[in-house]
């Protein structure tokens, strides 16, 4: 049947161990370091994006007090020129008021020129109209 040959099964385990000894040595301990090391840049990354978090977190907190900062200056500034704008259209109302008042003064005074002008002309053509009326009284 089978024979087994001491000298052959000597001579395959040490060719075994050769060559468990030689991958060890090319591929094993190789493969070994790149998997620890890709293994420990793994565990860097996971801590530079710990601390990426907190700088990002700590970005937003700058920009979101910069950004209420800016809207409490821009509600000032808007209540600022509302202000000036009231004040500006409160001066305008008052100059065109002080313009209007001048200019109804002015239409009383010329008014009352012309009153006072018809009045002497009505006064001057009252004895035409009487005598008119008297004759036409005395016709009757």
């Amino acid at each position: 049947m089978l024979d087994i040959s001491p000298l052959l099964l000597i001579s395959t385990a040490v060719v075994f161990l050769i060559l468990i000894a030689v991958l060890n040595g090319m591929l094993y301990k190789p493969l070994f370091a790149f998997m620890e090391k890709r293994d420990q840049d793994i565990q860097n990354d996971l801590a530079e994006i710990g601390s990426n978090d907190a700088e990002v977190s700590a970005l937003n907190e700058t920009a979101d007090s910069i950004i209420s900062e800016a809207r409490l200056q821009a509600a000032a500034e808007r209540e600022k020129v509302i202000a000036d704008a009231k004040k500006a259209a409160e001066a305008a109302i008052g100059a065109k008021r002080a313009e209007l008042a001048k200019a109804y003064d002015a239409f009383e005074a010329e008014l009352a020129t012309e009153r006072d002008n018809l009045r002497s002309a009505l006064a001057a053509e009252v004895p035409a109209y009487v005598e008119a009326v008297n004759a036409k009284i005395s016709k009757i």
